[in-house]
């Protein structure tokens, strides 16, 4: 492949992580909305989340899959099943370090240390080089995350808070092994596939705890609208961009790229609910936007060396 062809290759990477972060930004709203019209469970949430979205991609996959891209190997299988159960974990974890540390505590401990422990583990795992770009664009965004997220009041934490620290971790955890996994199997498993079983799995892990409200509890027609809207769009659509994306980029890169997610989450917040947006939020935004055209510019360096 030309160094022409593989910079192309390389920015479709980062097109299609960034769309799936922008879409991964609107289920905050999505669900917020749906909470302010129901006493929805967050974990009942997940679950509609990934059982909607799974025969989606499975429809996807059997279209557009053939039979000699199903012929993967067992342990690219297994990769598979332990995405799924992540997908599941990582989700519970958040929800629940919210309910000990608050929102604000919980999304700044996830989503800022998942891509550090994503840029570790892929020099020590994957053997992937961590340029001096990367590390700028991962100080960038997550100078930005923390600008545009807000620290906590004084006096904001209550409960447990060590409990609530460690759950975040374990969702950060969870969702740094799915972006290593991911970039492992992306090379030798179609995208449609992976994002399939992955789904298939997560739902199965999360019916347990979901069921109870799931056989008791009636919707109106607007709330199963948006419960259809975050299984299609921010979960079908986005995770099956984000492991194509995978194909294309480092893990560093794609974890980096991820914290678009609060970038467009707060965005809309501003929108459509009227939260104001102070100027250090302002400053954030523009250095997580800033991140990503360090990476660009990274690629297209590494291409000319």
């Amino acid at each position: 492949m030309s160094s022409k062809s593989q910079l192309s290759t390389s920015r479709t990477g980062i097109l299609s992580v960034s769309t799936s972060a922008i879409l991964w930004g609107t289920v905050g709203i999505a669900t917020q909305a749906i909470y302010q019209r129901s006493d929805l469970a967050a974990v009942t949430v997940g679950f509609y989340r990934l059982s909607f979205a799974f025969p989606i991609v499975a429809l996807l996959c059997w279209k557009i899959v053939d039979k000699q891209q199903l012929r993967v190997g067992y342990r690219e299988y297994w990769k598979m099943v332990l995405i799924g159960i992540l997908l599941a974990s990582y989700q519970v974890f958040f929800f629940a370090s919210i309910s000990y540390v608050g929102v604000a505590v919980a999304t700044l401990i996830t989503l800022c240390t998942a891509p550090v422990l994503v840029s570790v583990l892929s020099v020590v795992c994957l053997k992937e080089a961590l340029t001096g770009y990367t590390m700028s664009a991962l100080l960038a965004a997550l100078s930005g995350t923390v600008l545009l997220v807000g620290l906590p009041e004084q006096g904001a934490l209550q409960g447990n808070v060590a409990m609530g620290v460690l759950l975040a971790l374990g969702s950060a955890t969870g969702y740094a092994i799915v972006a290593l996994m991911g970039r492992t199997i992306a090379a030798t498993c179609h995208p449609a596939l992976s994002t399939t079983v992955s789904f298939g799995v997560g739902a199965i892990v999360l019916f347990p705890l979901a069921a109870s409200n799931v056989f008791s509890a009636t919707y109106s027609m607007q709330i199963w609208e948006l419960i259809l809207y975050v299984g299609l769009v921010p979960t079908a659509v986005a995770y099956t961009l984000f492991f194509f994306g995978m194909r294309c980029i480092k893990a560093s890169t794609a974890s980096i790229l991820t914290l678009l997610e609060p970038l467009t989450a707060t965005v809309l917040a501003w929108a459509f609910f009227a939260e104001q947006l102070a100027p250090s939020g302002i400053i954030g935004a523009s250095l997580l936007l800033g991140a990503i055209v360090i990476l660009f510019k990274g690629e297209k360096s590494v291409k000319k060396g």
